[in-house]
């Protein structure tokens, strides 16, 4: 076991490891959010894409060679990458490259999580790495890498696969591993009707985070032996992970806080009701996701903006922030907002109230609006005593409105046609 450096694994296997983060998603249980950009490229927390979280989660651990694999209505993407993510130094053998679907090897674009991969071999093969940890993009959690590495390592696996503790009653939505006591893996099946039981928790199922760690010669094997499957749908879930465990050591690494062993915070943040639900947790007073660590901070592309102003304090309009988060270069001119977070660049026009809402960068709201339970997605323009959130009815007529009642906002809805990037 490498030794513990700041909270850190950084050890040679860390040094050694390539991570490819597979960002290709169209993300369509977010409805409209991904009309014009992929899930990894929405954003979230105020300032930052959900895309930072993973790519932070590498820096952090010390790992500093990344691919990011892209796929769909990638522009947003590969230019909040390029922009927030170019200060790594190719002379110390630093990078994050984005990889799109180019046919480099088939004449198709990417047919699933393992073809991603496969497709992309002899990029791969150019860096030479000893382990390939493979992460999903569009996830929302905090995770030292390197602490999983060391595991992979001293526990002589073939593939590790970081996976989280989920009540059984929900863990028909994930991938679920079936374990020995030695956590290694004995079974791997994607979305079962009766999930497996873990053998010391029988009200729990141990469950897929789509993170995997190979011994790269291995992936090799498995990916191109995949690609010559025609019955194969190539996906790392379904097929690569099923075949691999009853042929080599395959073991489950539990994604738990370090001295409690308490399930640490990870959020699929895959539907609008989700979504909503994991911003407005950060405004709580101890959020799980402490987005102010500074010994493991979230790493993003930012505008140099000034700091939030609040203007007017009349007894019928005053500029005012309750139970909230609002980011740089917003404007509350004689508005009232309360438990909601409001991202960068937002204005919001006198005698308005926003409750419980989502905001996301470049919002201008009007004077006398009332926005309840919502998400209003970039660059809405909303008119003046627009009513959002009161009225089911009214709302499911123009927006979309979640099965929890989130109301969502976006520019198409409201017949403002956006002509670049989101």
């Amino acid at each position: 076991m490498p030794k513990q450096n700041s909270s850190r694994y950084i050890s040679n296997p860390t040094r050694d490891t390539l991570a490819l983060i597979m960002a290709g998603g169209r993300g369509e249980r977010l409805k409209k959010l991904t009309q014009w950009r992929a899930k990894p490229a929405v954003p979230f927390g105020g300032k930052f894409r959900i895309i930072d979280f993973p790519l932070s989660n590498c820096i952090n651990s010390g790992i500093r060679r990344i691919g990011v694999l892209t796929q769909y209505k990638s522009h947003s993407l590969n230019l909040h990458i390029q922009r927030g993510w170019g200060y790594l130094r190719g002379e110390f053998g630093e990078f994050v490259e984005l990889l799109p679907a180019q046919q480099r090897i088939e004449s198709s674009w990417y047919a699933g999580t393992a073809d991603s991969i496969y497709q992309n071999l002899d990029i791969i093969r150019s860096h030479s790495p000893e382990f390939v940890l493979i992460l999903a993009g569009d996830h929302i959690y905090k995770m030292d890498y390197g602490a999983m590495l060391a595991e992979h390592v001293e526990r002589n696996a073939d593939i590790t696969v970081g996976c989280i503790e989920v009540d059984l009653d929900k863990a028909s939505a994930f991938g679920v591993m079936g374990v020995d006591e030695d956590l290694c893996i004995h079974s791997f099946v994607e979305k079962p009707e009766h999930p497996e039981a873990m053998p010391d928790r029988p009200d729990e199922a141990l469950c897929s985070m789509g993170i995997y760690i190979f011994n790269t010669d291995l992936l090799f094997e498995l990916l191109i032996r995949d690609a010559d499957t025609a019955s194969s749908s190539h996906d790392f879930g379904k097929d690569i992970i099923p075949y691999a465990i009853t042929r080599y050591r395959v073991v489950a690494y539990p994604f738990t806080q370090a001295n409690t062993k308490i399930q640490a915070y990870w959020r699929d943040v895959g539907t609008v009701d989700a979504f909503w639900e994991a911003n407005l947790e950060l405004i709580g007073i101890t959020p799980e996701l402490n987005l102010y660590d500074k010994e493991w901070p979230i790493w993003t592309y930012q505008e140099q903006l000034p700091p939030a102003k609040f203007i007017f304090d009349d007894s019928d309009r005053r500029g005012m922030a309750i139970d909230s988060m609002v980011s740089g270069g917003c404007i509350i001119s004689g508005a009232f907002i309360c438990h909601s977070l409001l991202f960068s660049n937002v204005t919001i026009d006198n005698y308005s109230k926003i409750d419980s809402s989502v905001i996301l960068p470049n919002v201008s709201i009007g004077k006398h609006c009332r926005i309840y339970h919502a998400v209003i997605d970039k660059d809405c323009v909303i008119p003046d005593g627009t009513i959002i959130g009161i009225n089911d009815e009214d709302d499911k007529k123009r927006f979309y409105v979640s099965p929890n009642g989130v109301v969502l906002v976006t520019p198409d809805m409201l017949g403002q046609v956006i002509h670049y990037v989101r």
